[in-house]
């Protein structure tokens, strides 16, 4: 059923009076806001095309499924509003079955309510429960049942995501409350460090702290999905370890292929996939660059994906664009500071040096050894920059060009079916159980 979708002509917030018990903005338009790059098919691969999308259950591990204002200088009053809608018109048009939607948070200070307060969080996560109640094209799942469920409806599964932890601060229980809210997924930090431990923005990674080991003991335990996409490169790996589930890079990309800190080493890698775990490839604007395709594309996009189904194999991979619904380039313009963009995406070898000191080597320290140097941050490889990612505009462009270009360029049913949901399938069976 994912080749057509119920749909709905349901809009955010409907059940209330705009202007009269909230304050409205302008959005950005969900579909056509750029021209859209299809893949080009012949005819017998336009019929598999539709096959598959028929077949499989399409899995999206971190997308943004909020719709930012058309003028983004009013993003700050939106997010202090504290309503951001869904993008139930862009998810009709897509073919995505299952959509990890990551809520912001408070992850930066953009979020001038509060930042990382837990009452935030808990106000962010009700408002958007409250409005799909309002509705039964997109919902809320929790279980895997309820993944399989939305591929044979035609509907959408919505899957509760946080990029950081931070919002716990020391209190275990809230990760007990997070998963009894309906969150299934959870990030050790998002960027900066926090009382788990080390974000990638922090020049120095001193590793998951032992409240980290505790907290990933706890998600273990309630059976919540542990995301590392944003921690140091030693975070990761000592979080690889301390979990007894396997454990996923939910957005990111291979720093083997472009010099960036945003990106992991092959070493984490393939710690990662031998925990039987995931890396998700990431789509935002000016990460997943390579040396052959500076210019960020769906081409750059797929290299890392390649590259990365050759370091480790095809049953560890899947797909988190990390798209969203509006100016993405110009929101990282304006709020880079906020979201630790400029200093996530330095490179390594700035300032040259050996490994240790930020050269070619990767970076990473063992137990019981000084905290390990995250790649330094003064200069980023040079590329050149893009207004949009042409074919990866948005999840519902991410949804079909993905699957296109798999079938383009040869890619079996067999290994089509595991990277775009059946991978992702297996580690939920085993960790949300």
């Amino acid at each position: 059923m994912s080749r057509i979708k119920r749909g709905t002509s349901y809009r955010s917030f409907d059940y209330l009076d705009a202007g009269v018990d909230y304050r409205a903005f302008e959005l950005a338009p969900e579909v056509g806001r750029v021209p859209e790059h299809p893949v080009p098919l012949d005819a017998e691969q336009t019929a598999r095309y539709e096959h598959l999308l028929e077949e499989l259950v399409l899995i999206s591990l971190h997308e943004h499924l909020g719709v930012f204002p058309a003028d983004l200088a009013q993003t700050r009053d939106l997010v202090r509003e504290g309503r951001m809608a869904t993008a139930f018109e862009g998810l009709a048009a897509a073919h995505w079955d299952v959509v990890f939607d990551n809520l912001m948070d408070g992850i930066c200070t953009i979020h001038s309510r509060g930042g990382w307060k837990w009452t935030e969080v808990l106000h962010d996560l009700g408002i958007r429960l409250c409005d799909l109640a309002h509705q039964d094209f997109v919902f809320h799942a929790t279980r895997v049942d309820d993944l399989l469920r939305a591929h044979r409806d035609g509907r959408v599964a919505w899957v509760a995501s946080m990029e950081g932890a931070a919002m716990i601060e020391n209190e275990l229980d809230r990760i007990d409350q997070l998963y009894g809210f309906g969150v299934r997924a959870l990030g050790i930090a998002y960027s900066e460090s926090n009382a788990l431990g080390s974000g990638l923005r922090e020049p120095r990674d001193g590793g998951l702290t032992v409240f980290g080991k505790k907290a990933v003991e706890r998600m273990n335990k309630v059976g919540m999905l542990i995301d590392c996409s944003h921690c140091g490169d030693q975070t990761t790996l000592d979080t690889i370890a301390a979990s007894e589930q396997p454990i996923v890079l939910s957005h990111i990309g291979a720093r083997a292929l472009w010099d960036s800190n945003r990106l992991a080493p092959d070493e984490v890698l393939v710690a990662c996939a031998e925990k039987g775990g995931l890396i998700g490839i990431e789509a935002a604007p000016h990460t997943t660059l390579t040396a052959r395709h500076p210019r960020h594309s769906l081409e750059s996009f797929m290299e890392h994906f390649e590259y990365t189904v050759g370091l480790v194999g095809i049953d560890h991979v899947a797909f988190g664009p990390d798209t969203l619904y509006g100016d993405h380039v110009g929101l990282h313009e304006a709020y880079a500071a906020n979201l630790s963009i400029d200093r996530s995406r330095a490179g390594k070898s700035a300032g040259g040096g050996d490994a240790g000191e930020g050269g070619t080597g990767a970076t990473t320290a063992r137990a019981g050894s000084a905290p390990s140097k995250n790649p330094p941050f003064e200069k980023v490889p040079p590329f050149e920059k893009v207004r949009y990612v042409a074919g990866l505009e948005n999840p519902t462009e991410s949804s079909t060009n993905i699957l296109r270009w798999l079938i383009a360029h040869g890619w079996s049913d067999q290994d089509v079916a595991k990277a775009m949901g059946e991978n992702v399938l297996r580690v939920l069976r085993q960790v949300w159980a």
